[in-house]
């Protein structure tokens, strides 16, 4: 009897050659799908980091208003409330006190839009989860 001919003999190593196949084709999706994972997660840091200039140009904003504020505004304002008032120290401090209560208003809202929860990759950490159930599926299933 010819080797090439016994059915036993190419019943396993067809199996094998199949395996093979299906490792290198789970392996190849697996490289393309990390590569798109990766692709989706510079994508959204971009994003990120634009919402963080904004936020950060905020910041400086809200720095320079109340600066500028003080220097303007307690000026005239100082001495047109110490005509109604009677003093000037007691208007300089009332003039002083809504000022800061404008620029501690402005830091906290810029505070809330620099908060690290938004910069998170949020699609990214969904999408990839995702992934990995459907791939867990398909190597149970």
């Amino acid at each position: 009897m010819v080797q090439g001919s016994d059915p036993r003999q190419a019943g396993p190593s067809a199996g094998a050659s199949s395996i093979q196949s299906l490792i290198g084709d789970a392996l190849r999706e697996t490289n393309e799908l990390a590569r798109k994972e990766i692709a989706l997660f510079r994508a959204e840091m971009a994003g990120n980091i634009r919402q963080l200039i904004v936020g950060l140009a905020c910041m400086v904003g809200s720095a320079v208003f109340a600066v500028v504020a003080l220097l303007v505004l307690i000026g005239a304002l100082v001495k047109w409330l110490a005509t109604v008032v009677g003093s000037e120290w007691l208007s300089a401090l009332i003039v002083g006190g809504v000022l800061l209560v404008v620029a501690v208003g402005m830091a906290l809202w810029a505070r809330s839009v620099l908060s690290l929860s938004t910069l998170a990759p949020k699609r990214t950490t969904r999408q990839v989860r995702q992934d990995a159930q459907a791939l867990s599926e398909r190597v149970s299933g």
